[in-house]
């Protein structure tokens, strides 16, 4: 009886799943103030700080300013709903990714995959979590921002949120922002495969094996491809944040993405579809070095742990 080589081994499948959800949570951890600030950058524009605040930084005194009018809570809102997405998010992600990259394989080495398969295999597995967790990015949005409303009752937490949202604004409501968010697969589509490849040719230059390669390797890799590719796609971000912000009590400013990017363009021209660009490449390139550099590492120790079975050839 034939035995299919790239069949799915449940093994090597919780050793991605388990690696990614733990990177993914360290790194939320760590960024969540910068996350914040980008938010609020995007949906609200610039902040007006006090005169000679924090020497003239707008970080450093927007991160103040936080602190001073909502206390340490303030820089850390929205980190439960992060932390309850990326633990699906990234776990989902890397899992089917590496799944999706096993069934595009043309042998049993697969050594490295072409760049129009990891194009496919990231795509695929971005949709996949995209819409699994859309609704936790909602309220991310929703809890980061209330802070700057006056007027409006606010949310008390993550499952709260949910509830009202829903009981409020229906299934629509929790899938606010989703096109521009599908859009956002662009990204990976262009971090994975650019992370990939340089992870190859950085093996081929030290003559070692690509999961031999160094966390400071996977460092490089990492940061670049999430550079290029963040810098490339920003403009979904801004759209996709406006139109999760607004809610069932607040005043409708978009009917749509379309109507979003209109208006966008129409107030602030190109510039608007890239504020809070800069404090999400300090946010989002540390993150990515967290979490690639963490999930290689954690997968390699719980693979040490539970090596995969082996994989059969096609009889």
């Amino acid at each position: 009886m034939p035995v299919d080589a790239h069949a799915p081994n449940p093994k090597g499948l919780l050793c991605n799943a388990g690696a990614g959800a733990a990177a993914g949570v360290i790194a939320a951890t760590f960024v969540c103030p910068l996350d914040i600030i980008k938010t609020r950058f995007q949906v609200h524009g610039l902040p007006q700080l006090a005169s000679g605040s924090a020497k003239g930084s707008l970080i450093v005194g927007s991160l103040e300013q936080i602190v001073h009018k909502e206390g340490l809570r303030g820089v850390y809102r929205g980190l439960a709903p992060t932390v309850l997405a990326l633990l699906p998010n990234w776990a989902v992600y890397f899992s089917m990714y590496e799944q999706l990259k096993s069934l595009l394989c043309t042998d049993d080495e697969c050594r490295h995959l072409s760049i129009r398969a990891n194009i496919i295999a990231a795509s695929g597995a971005g949709a996949a979590t995209t819409i699994a967790t859309n609704p936790l990015w909602v309220v991310k949005t929703r809890l980061q921002t209330q802070g700057m409303k006056t007027g409006v009752v606010p949310y008390r937490g993550t499952l709260s949120a949910l509830r009202r949202i829903f009981y409020e604004e229906g299934v629509r409501g929790l899938y606010s922002g989703l096109v521009p968010a599908l859009a956002g697969i662009s990204h990976v589509a262009i971090q994975f495969p650019t992370y990939e490849t340089i992870k190859f040719h950085l093996a081929n230059r030290d003559s070692t094996a690509i999961d031999k390669l160094s966390a400071r390797d996977v460092a490089i890799a990492s940061s670049v491809s999430k550079i290029f590719a963040s810098t490339l796609t920003y403009p979904h971000e801004v759209v996709r944040s406006r139109l999760q912000e607004q809610g069932h009590h607040s005043e409708k400013r978009y009917s749509g993405v379309i109507d979003c990017v209109r208006k966008v363009f129409q107030q602030d021209g190109l510039p608007g579809f890239y504020r809070g660009c800069a404090t999400n490449l300090l946010r989002t390139t540390p993150a990515a070095v967290i979490t690639f550099t963490s999930f290689e590492m954690i997968h390699r120790f719980l693979v040490s742990l539970f090596p995969p079975d082996p994989r059969p050839h096609i009889l």
